[in-house]
């Protein structure tokens, strides 16, 4: 390992193996985006009592929620409209960056890959001892990769960097406000690990965030882009649905217009062979308790019908799913497995097929081991490295 790895990682891990911290209040929060996963995290902290800032670098965004009457919630979870920018309980925007963070303890980064990335790369300097990051969600090595770009932008304060792999609950976006349903228990980690009380204190907030030993493990469970990239496009007439027979001249019922209902048994077929693409590179790399692949599944599919349901998302949705699919979740897998000597077919035909579709070489952005500082010559290296990382040793 080079002595600037070993720097980074007592930078990105300093203080793993003291003693757990006292249990804290998280109560001052920052939210960084203003799309729906942003409004849904701040209307749940503000929920549970907190003082919640939501942070928008675009003008579209602020203005939406600015102009309405505050954050409607239907369906599953906080039923209600929740106050922007008013007196009394309210979510505070602003479109400075700096302000935003500055008293934060716990920093969500919301939004598409490039956008995380963005904000790991700014945050490096403005950030300070026991700051709380949150990547929801980080998909495969999304915190290692934040790690990486805090440590390149020169952080030296000892964060604590929390990964998730899905919200508290699916939505559907109706103007400012949206509907939800309840989500599944989603794999989480911190990094550095075992600072079990962050996660204990961020479950006020992320109630579904189910702890795993390390951002290894939490990587290797995420399984959304195996599960949503073949049901938003391996469909028409040779393959099958999930959904309910419709007969001829009949209408499908918008209840059962589900993101179950795009997944037949042909569907199911092609993602049980990524799933096992997953489960071998994973072993490669020590992980060996991932779920059983038909519960795996269902974890980010959502119900088929009815409360816990996931809604279908539209076509600009679709494709943001995709193209961070490829990025956080399929690359680093096919990177991972190639450095084990392991192949992937299955996953390397997805990417080519979504690029394709996306009109664009979105793999060639992914992260890959080399690209997050992962420089290693074997598997077994390549654990020793995630080990530094997780723990701050050498």
């Amino acid at each position: 390992m080079s002595a600037g790895f070993e720097e980074f990682t007592r930078a990105a891990a300093s203080g793993a193996t003291r003693s757990a911290r006292e249990p804290v209040m998280l109560d001052r929060i920052s939210v960084l985006g203003g799309g729906p996963d942003a409004r849904l995290l701040a209307v749940l902290c503000l929920v549970e009592g907190a003082q919640v800032t939501l942070f928008s670098a675009y003008g579209a965004e602020l203005s939406l929620l600015v102009q309405s009457s505050g954050i409607g919630i239907q369906g599953d979870g906080p039923v209600g409209t929740y106050q922007v920018d008013r007196d009394g309980p309210s979510v505070r925007t602003t479109a400075e960056l700096d302000s935003a963070v500055r008293d934060a303890q716990v920093i969500f980064l919301t939004g598409p890959i490039h956008k995380q990335r963005t904000y790991a790369m700014v945050l490096a300097d403005h950030l300070i001892d026991g700051q709380i990051l949150v990547l929801a969600p980080g998909r495969s090595m999304g915190a290692v990769e934040a790690a990486w770009l805090l440590r390149i932008g020169g952080c030296a304060a000892d964060v604590t960097l929390v990964e998730i792999q899905g919200l508290p609950y699916w939505f559907r976006v109706d103007g400012a406000g949206l509907a939800l349903s309840r989500a599944a228990p989603m794999a989480a980690a911190t990094l550095p690990r075992n600072r079990l009380d962050v996660l204990e204190a961020l479950s006020r907030y992320l109630p579904n965030a189910q702890p795993t030993e390390s951002v290894l493990v939490s990587g290797f469970n995420d399984l959304s882009a195996a599960v949503e990239i073949p049901a938003l496009i391996l469909g028409g007439a040779g393959l099958g649905t999930g959904g309910p027979n419709v007969p001829m001249g009949g209408v499908p019922l918008d209840a059962n217009q589900t993101f179950a209902s795009l997944i037949g048994a042909d569907q199911r077929e092609v993602i049980h062979g990524l799933a096992e693409e997953r489960r071998c590179i994973a072993a490669a790399y020590g992980v060996r308790n991932l779920p059983e692949v038909e519960p795996w599944v269902a974890t980010f599919v959502g119900a088929a019908r009815g409360s816990g349901a996931r809604p279908i998302p539209d076509r600009q949705a679709s494709r943001a799913l995709m193209r961070d699919g490829v990025l956080g979740s399929l690359v680093p897998l096919v990177s991972a497995g190639a450095l084990a000597g392991l192949s992937a077919p299955l996953t390397e035909s997805l990417i080519a097929m979504s690029d394709r579709i996306l009109g664009a070489d979105v793999a060639a952005a992914g992260r890959r081991l080399e690209t997050i500082g992962i420089s290693a010559g074997d598997v077994d290296q390549a654990r020793r490295i995630f080990d530094a990382i997780a723990t701050g040793t050498s």
